[in-house]
């Protein structure tokens, strides 16, 4: 006689539960705002000294270059003080931010930003905006100090605070684009300092001693239109209709450089 053994009975239980929805990522701006606090707080000990150097480096540039340019109103002495004064910014801006962003992803540092849920763009231009507000009031010293030992007028350095965040966007972007597009972080440490040295050595010096091919690539350099936009105001009556010309320049050439540099961290986070 066969004994035939009952099919064994599950417990009935619950029916699983629906995964829960995630939540809505960050909007812009708030995003936005708190990356920019955080590299902010992060940057007030370990940027200050190094702003101190950018400064410093700018004065230096100019007591040399006292004794090559003759004071008063003239188309060099002009062009000394202004590229001078925006070198702050790309030492920062560009120098500096290329070597965050290198240093970030060749430490994996990327990963921790690609876990947030904010826009890619947040991430890239909170650090830009962090990195840039350290640079205006070493800015404002040497052009003051500039306008001084120039004998330059010294009532529209106002417009620096055009130029600052202007020229600050557009190197910004392009040192993050060399710090993220960098196949290892001592490449994206060159080339933040090969841009640093080229807005040193196309900024500064006077254009009208500069060969056509030299002018060619100064017109490449994003910083150029902010020192130009800044050398116009030194003038005795300033071309403000052209002033607002190389600022709308620079704010074009900044949105692309941002773009690109949104682009690259994308690339970076994803590969």
């Amino acid at each position: 006689m066969t004994l035939l053994s009952a099919p064994p009975q599950t417990a009935a239980g619950p029916p699983p539960a629906a995964p829960a929805p995630l939540a809505p990522a960050a909007r812009m701006l708030p995003a936005l705002a708190a990356v920019y606090r955080a590299q902010l707080a992060r940057a007030k000990v370990a940027r200050i000294p190094l702003l101190f150097v950018a400064t410093f480096q700018s004065l230096g540039i100019l007591v040399m270059m006292r004794g090559v340019v003759d004071p008063g109103d003239n188309a060099a002495a002009h062009t000394v003080v202004a590229g001078s004064s925006v070198l702050v910014v790309a030492f920062v801006a560009l120098n500096l931010l290329s070597q965050y962003f290198g240093r970030l992803r060749a430490t994996g540092g990327l990963d921790h930003y690609a876990t947030l849920p904010v826009p890619a763009a947040s991430v890239v231009l909170g650090a830009a905006a962090a990195y840039a507000s350290f640079t205006l009031p070493g800015t404002l010293v040497t052009a003051a100090v500039g306008a001084w030992m120039f004998a330059l007028p010294a009532a529209h350095l106002w417009v620096l605070l055009l130029v600052v965040p202007l020229a600050g966007a557009a190197l910004s972007g392009l040192g993050a684009v060399c710090g993220l597009l960098a196949p290892r972080q001592e490449i994206a440490t060159l080339l933040g300092q090969l841009g640093m040295s080229a807005a040193l050595l196309l900024g500064v010096l006077p254009v009208e001693r500069l060969p056509q091919p030299v002018l060619w690539l100064r017109d490449l350099l994003p910083s150029t239109y902010g020192v130009e936009a800044f050398a116009r105001t030194f003038s005795a009556s300033p071309d403000w209709a052209a002033v607002a010309g190389d600022l709308a320049v620079c704010a074009g050439v900044g949105l692309v450089s941002l773009a690109a540099a949104t682009l690259a961290y994308r690339r970076a986070t994803t590969r």
